[in-house]
């Protein structure tokens, strides 16, 4: 099972899944979004579609047998359909005008109504159970594909979402998808329903009289031939149309988060959303106006050229009936063929359209397909053997001279990493700090294999990752990072993430150890309470515990924090820094830190600037080698020293000057330690060494007071 404590996407198909990210992810590039023209590169980058209709045919294979069954009903509900006008006929011929003048055959009459009535009942029951098996096997060929799809986005590496729009995603599984389900339920029925009916109507037809066939289909050839042309520009119109849909759903995804109210919200550019909206959406109306007009002038000619056949007939009979070797046209023969022509009529024109829909349809499956021909940049060896039967101790990470690049890097870009080596052995704390943009982040996501080197190796537990299982490797990591992703779920159901079958009794524990057990306890619904879209309903500090509790859950061997306490203000930095402590006990773990106050205690500490570690050691080692660890601890030294100063003594009329304050009777005692804390944001416990002296908190105070609505401590989001 998969720790998953900061998260935007689904990602490979390990248990539980495992994805990183979301709005604002930082890391050396990673989550860069594409501009139009990068992503219509990354589009472009796709490889063609080869046997689209041999793969399209083979999503039916596992329903052979229903199919079967339905060609059968279908082939005699079309049998059934031609019988009629020859019973009409014989109406006509034999029972009301028969052939010897006499007057009409009234039982034969009531045997040929009684045989209409009964071929009427058994294809309306037919019709019943071939609609059921189509609607089923259509469906369910849908729904696989649907399910395969998903499968495939989930086995892809993380790079690939970071480089493609959600919204993107989102609408090549549903809206593409859900565009080919008419297509893939009604059409195999339809062309052999309607095939049927043609071939036996022209057969009807031919037995009735040869001449008058000659007459109704003569313009068939050139209409299919139109029909083609119609049905390709249908299918560009429809590729447009999609690509229009996918925008607006990103669009949407964007703007209507949570995090996208907010933003638009907090700029006012509610307006400016709304235009980008609506001009997509004026696109997209336009596109379907398009595609629903496409073609409707061939069928209108169409219509009016098969409509006026029988007009035709009727002007040749007439004609034959004068001629002496024009044969024997009777009254019946000439209602039997018009009758027979009009039923071809419809089965004409639905194979009409069932050809366009086919060439439509085209364009939404080649873009399905498009995503399932990308393959996964990581996958796992032929040979490749769990983490239990490596070779080193469980827990140890070493880089081996590691180089890596980003897929989408020009080929004459820096790599993003050169040169990586270091080894963290089970439960060591070794940290990263260094410059935004360095690729810390980058160093992190290598280690359980999320990205692939593109040069050296990586070590877990004495094996190259590469010969190791992915869903091993994964099992035995943890990620916290600042990004904390829950579902809109309750508590309980976040945690339980990692690890579907948790107790109640492991649950608290975890929570316990996170230190969120007594806020939890405190909401009316307890471990049941809902936490909202991205967990809003809760403080950024209550969200990091859960997520840490939900690490704890899992138990890995290896802990990776990237800069898990950096949004969080100093009081709900010291209680999740507390919980970070505890869960980093006994195990490896990698850390990423902007402010060094929390990676003070760490083991080693490298320092990373423009993909290179430049210096390693401790935090004594690095400050007094004078390099840009020392650089960086001065900076936020004088930073904290000038915040500290500005907060000692605020105006007399200052607000956060209180009444209730205990006033001194006399000058403060000097030789009073002074208690270390870390500056504004700086995280604590046994990694944090303060770098400015502050008062100590008073003893036994309650803590933050509750927010009003009574929900929860008021933490800083």
């Amino acid at each position: 099972m998969v720790a998953v404590c900061a998260a935007s996407r689904p990602a490979p198909p390990y248990r539980g899944g495992m994805s990183m990210g979301g709005p604002g992810h930082r890391g050396g590039g990673m989550g860069r979004p594409l501009d139009e023209s990068a992503q219509r590169r990354l589009n472009a980058q796709a490889p063609p579609v080869a046997n689209l209709g041999r793969r399209v045919v083979a999503l039916f294979r596992p329903y052979l047998r229903r199919i079967a069954v339905t060609g059968v009903i279908v082939v005699a509900s079309a049998a059934i359909a031609v019988v009629p006008p020859l019973v009409v006929q014989r109406i006509f011929d034999d029972a009301l005008f028969p052939p010897d003048g006499g007057g009409p055959h009234l039982d034969l009459l009531v045997g040929l109504v009684v045989l209409m009535v009964a071929l009427f009942l058994v294809a309306a029951g037919l019709g019943v159970i071939q609609t059921w098996l189509t609607s089923t096997v259509g469906n369910r060929v849908t729904g696989d594909l649907r399910v395969r799809l998903f499968e495939h986005l989930q086995a892809m590496e993380l790079g690939f979402f970071t480089r493609t729009k959600t919204g993107v995603i989102q609408s090549r599984l549903q809206n593409d998808v859900g565009g080919v389900a008419g297509v893939l339920t009604n059409t195999v029925t339809t062309i052999l329903g309607n095939a049927v009916t043609v071939v036996a109507s022209l057969v009807a037809m031919l037995l009735i009289d040869w001449r008058l066939t000659l007459v109704a289909v003569v313009l068939m050839p050139g209409l299919v031939a139109v029909q083609r042309r119609v049905g390709q520009a249908r299918a560009r119109i429809a590729a447009q149309t999609q690509e229009s849909l996918s925008e607006l759903t990103s669009i949407t995804q964007e703007t209507l988060s949570v995090s996208g109210v907010l933003l638009s919200k907090s700029f006012n550019r509610q307006g400016a959303e709304s235009a980008r909206y609506r001009a997509e959406n004026d696109n997209q109306v336009r596109l379907q106006v398009r595609r629903a007009m496409s073609g409707q002038g061939f069928f209108a000619v169409v219509q009016v050229l098969m409509a006026s056949v029988p007009a035709v007939v009727y002007l040749v009979s007439g004609w034959l009936m004068q001629r002496p070797d024009g044969g024997t046209i009777t009254a019946g023969t000439v209602v039997a063929f018009t009758t027979v022509q009009a039923r071809l009529l419809g089965p004409l024109i639905g194979l009409m359209r069932v050809a366009l829909d086919v060439q439509t349809s085209r364009a939404l499956f080649a873009r399905i397909f498009e995503y399932l021909d990308l393959q996964p940049v990581i996958e796992d060896a032929p040979d490749a053997i769990p983490v239990s039967r490596a070779p080193g101790p469980l827990g140890r990470v070493e880089f081996r001279d590691v180089v890596f690049r980003y897929p989408d890097s020009a080929p004459d870009a820096r790599p993003t990493l050169r040169g990586i080596s270091f080894t963290a052995e089970p439960g060591q704390h070794v940290a990263f700090v260094g410059p935004s943009g360095a690729g810390k982040t980058t160093v992190l996501y290598l280690a359980p294999r999320l990205y692939e080197v593109s040069g050296g190796q990586v070590l877990f537990a004495g094996e190259d990752v590469r010969r190791l299982t992915q869903e091993s490797v994964i099992d035995n990591v943890g990620i916290v990072s600042q990004e904390t992703y829950l579902f809109h779920a309750t508590i309980r159901e976040n945690l339980t993430y990692a690890k579907p079958d948790a107790t109640d009794d492991e649950i608290v524990e975890a929570c316990r150890a996170a230190n969120i057990h007594h806020v939890i306890s405190g909401f009316a619904d307890g471990y049941d309470t809902v936490v909202g879209e991205r967990g809003y309903r809760l403080s950024g500090g209550e969200k990091q515990r859960i997520a840490i509790a939900r690490v704890l859950l899992k138990d890995p061997a290896v802990l990776l924090l990237d800069e898990a306490t950096s949004a969080l203000d100093t009081v709900s930095e010291r209680v999740v820094q507390e919980a970070l402590d505890t869960a980093a006990r006994g195990r490896t773990t990698l850390s990423i830190a902007h402010r060094l106050s929390t990676v003070i205690a760490a083991d080693t500490i490298h320092v990373v600037e423009a993909g290179r570690i430049v210096e390693s050691g401790t935090h004594a080692e690095l400050a007094a080698a004078g390099g840009l660890y020392a650089e960086l601890a001065a900076q936020q030294l004088a930073s904290s020293r000038i915040l500290e100063e500005e907060r000692a003594e605020p105006p007399a009329d200052h607000p956060e000057r209180r009444a209730d304050r205990a006033p001194t009777d006399g000058p403060a005692d000097s030789t009073a330690p002074a208690v270390l804390a870390p500056a504004e944001g700086a995280l604590v416990g046994p990694f944090a060494d303060g770098f400015v002296a502050a008062p100590p908190l008073v003893a036994g105070s309650a803590g933050p007071e509750p927010r009003p609505d009574g929900f929860g401590p008021d933490e800083t989001r």
